[in-house]
């Protein structure tokens, strides 16, 4: 029995440390431009989201799903959030897909955590990922306004429609 435990932890070490080796050698490409590989995708996002879970404190929104906070939202979005995660003219930008890990794109996909998650993501970021700490620009009342935006997406209100609408007088001159 004994013998059989050291053989055990011998090959978790030889394991442990082909894995250290692999990784510290630069065989594991990280450029953004290459699509990860399916373990990749679920191990990172199962982490994300666990750690989501367990750290975002269970918050109740105290935004109410007024129009006037949810234009207020969407004004914060158009201004911090579209250029990744798109608008209903664009749901999918094209800055949007230079990223790996993938953007969520909202008008594609609605957000689907719980509104504590989003103010918690947004707040704090998600290191990898591109997604910046919030809660270093925004004070908490912004961010509970996106989060507000966030969870009306589906039924938008007509004037936060209006924020999100194009502005003809923005374009460029025709030549």
């Amino acid at each position: 029995m004994r013998g059989f435990l050291i053989g055990v932890i011998f090959a978790a070490l030889v394991l442990i440390a082909s894995l250290l080796w692999y990784t510290r050698t630069g065989r594991v490409d990280f450029t953004a431009d290459q699509t990860p590989s399916s373990f990749e995708r679920w191990f990172a996002g199962g982490v994300s989201d666990a750690s989501v879970e367990r750290h975002a404190p269970n918050l109740k929104n105290p935004v109410p799903p007024t129009a006037e906070n949810i234009v207020a939202g969407a004004q914060l979005y158009l201004n911090h959030c579209a250029g990744c995660h798109g608008t209903s003219q664009n749901p999918e930008s094209q800055f949007a897909r230079s990223f790996n890990p993938p953007v969520p794109c909202f008008f594609k996909d609605s957000p689907d955590m719980p509104e504590n998650q989003n103010f918690y993501i947004i707040e704090h970021g998600i290191r990898w990922t591109g997604m910046p700490a919030w809660g270093k620009t925004l004070n908490q009342n912004q961010i509970w306004q996106i989060v507000t935006f966030l969870s009306s997406i589906p039924n938008l209100p007509p004037a936060a429609q209006k924020v999100l609408a194009p502005n003809p007088s923005a374009s460029p001159p025709e030549p």
